[in-house]
């Protein structure tokens, strides 16, 4: 069994995704001595053990009585009972045979099942960790300190995949989990950052350190980093409990707090029917498109001088009333998971686009005019907002961004806030790129190579055009 199934059984054994944290901090003992921390520590497990679905020692506060703390960490892991996961937090990361001396301390001398480990060495530096499927490692993804951002919100290069650094280690985590024993670490103070991770890393199990003593927001923690099932997060606490004056109250009352919060998640109406419709109606869609002219084969010369084998035209979808309504429902399971007020289409073919969505969402919408009025009011934007709102830019196609920027720079002009931008096709020509660059990400329904798998797939339009719109992509993108 991989640890993760372990500790999925564990939870819904017993109720809980509560982790409490083993963390003896020198102003909660009741003398700086190693006997007080297993003291300490005795205390919280007694009072939590039926309550947990782990414990998360911090091995730091343990060190810091040199040898004869190691000996505590070692009787306190042995003293939790064995159907309870002991998540050792160290943060480890080196190389090689560095590498596998820790892997042996954390799981053979201290007889943890699980570890945190920086990912900043690469995979060389984790593969030790991993051998043993009935180990678990927490990457370390998206952390809760404020220093977080100095390099975990890096920009990649396109040739290093694009987005964000920690996006990049949700990616390389979902590849690397082959045996069921890699989660990630991604702190319940950063809510934007654990839902993006969510969405790249869909079933991993993530440790959300931040709740409580951090000010991480429980409701919103859970919202954001839960899986549609309503499991694969755990919720470690440390501090809101130790100092209780009655801790085995402080864990009943926060476990609870946090089945209500998954019980409230699991009543929200389920957008999972949208996305399975997605999966199963991209086909009808993508086949639609053509059918109805707004994705044309032959010769035709762009905007940019540029002759193209494909030419896309979603100004058409207003004809097609059918049409466009399944268009506007194809972007709901990517709106689900964002976080925004209204909706901002962009002139033309995107208004009617961003009304179908409106309707079936229930989302209000505003638009950024081409020109400002010259006349009455003289707005640049359609429609009623109030400044610092978070918007969500709808647009039909997206090549390289331009319009984008516009639309944007208009929109914040007035105190808007625009963090993504949704579109039904990514023509591949760099858009995602640019618009990543300034701190934007894109999100589209299809990208154009998509659509031309599909169509060549199903024999809907000639192979010699498929491979002239190929070969156009790769020289434009």
């Amino acid at each position: 069994m991989g640890f993760f199934s372990r500790l999925e059984a564990r939870t819904r054994q017993i109720g809980s995704i509560l982790c409490v944290g083993l963390d003896p901090h020198p102003a909660d003992l009741e003398s700086p001595t190693p006997q007080a921390v297993r003291d300490f520590c005795m205390r919280m497990i007694e009072a939590t053990a039926d309550i947990a679905a782990a414990f998360k020692p911090n091995s730091a506060f343990f060190e810091a009585f040199g040898p004869e703390g190691v000996q505590v960490l070692t009787e306190i892991i042995e003293a939790i009972p064995k159907d309870i996961p002991v998540i050792l937090d160290a943060k480890r990361g080196d190389i090689a045979s560095t590498a596998e001396a820790y892997a042996q301390a954390v799981f053979t001398a201290l007889r943890a099942n699980a570890v945190t480990l920086n990912p900043y060495l690469g995979k060389d530096s984790i593969e030790p960790f991993l051998k043993d499927a009935e180990r678990g490692v927490f990457l370390l993804c998206k952390t809760s300190n404020p220093g977080a951002a100095d390099l975990q919100d890096l920009h990649l290069t396109e040739e290093s995949g694009g987005g964000l650094l920690y996006e990049k280690v949700a990616r390389l985590a979902q590849a690397w989990n082959t045996q069921d024993n890699l989660g990630l670490v991604v702190g319940a103070t950063q809510v934007e950052a654990l839902q993006r991770v969510r969405e790249l890393a869909a079933d991993l199990w993530i440790l959300a350190p931040g709740v409580g003593a951090q000010g991480g927001d429980l409701k919103e923690a859970l919202n954001a980093g839960l899986r549609a099932d309503g499991s694969g997060l755990l919720v470690p606490v440390s501090r809101s409990i130790s100092r209780a004056k009655n801790p085995r109250q402080a864990a009943l009352e926060l476990n609870a707090a946090i089945q209500a919060g998954i019980d409230s998640f699991l009543a929200v109406p389920d957008t999972s029917g949208s996305e399975r419709w997605v999966r199963d109606g991209l086909d009808e869609l993508a086949d639609g498109l053509l059918e109805a002219g707004c994705v044309k084969f032959g010769k035709f010369t762009l905007k940019s001088g540029l002759e193209s084998p494909i030419y896309i035209d979603l100004r058409q979808l207003i004809t097609f009333p059918g049409l466009l309504k399944k268009v506007g429902a194809a972007y709901l399971p990517i709106l689900y998971k964002l976080e925004f007020t209204r909706l901002a289409g962009l002139p033309y073919a995107a208004i009617p686009i961003a009304t179908a969505i409106s309707l079936q969402g229930g989302w209000s919408m505003i638009y950024p005019r081409k020109e400002a009025k010259t006349y009455g009011t003289k707005a640049e934007i359609e429609g009623l907002y109030t400044a610092r709102e978070q918007v969500v830019v709808i647009d039909d196609l997206a090549t390289t961004g331009g319009s984008k920027f516009e639309a944007i720079e208009k929109l914040s002009a007035v105190g808007l806030i625009v963090k993504d931008v949704v579109v039904l096709i990514d023509r591949e020509s760099g858009a995602s790129r640019s618009l990543a660059e300034a701190g934007i990400r894109m999100h589209s329904v299809f990208t154009l190579t998509e659509l031309l798998d599909r169509w060549q797939a199903s024999g809907k339009v000639p192979a010699d055009q498929i491979q002239a719109a190929r070969e156009f992509i790769t020289c434009t993108g």
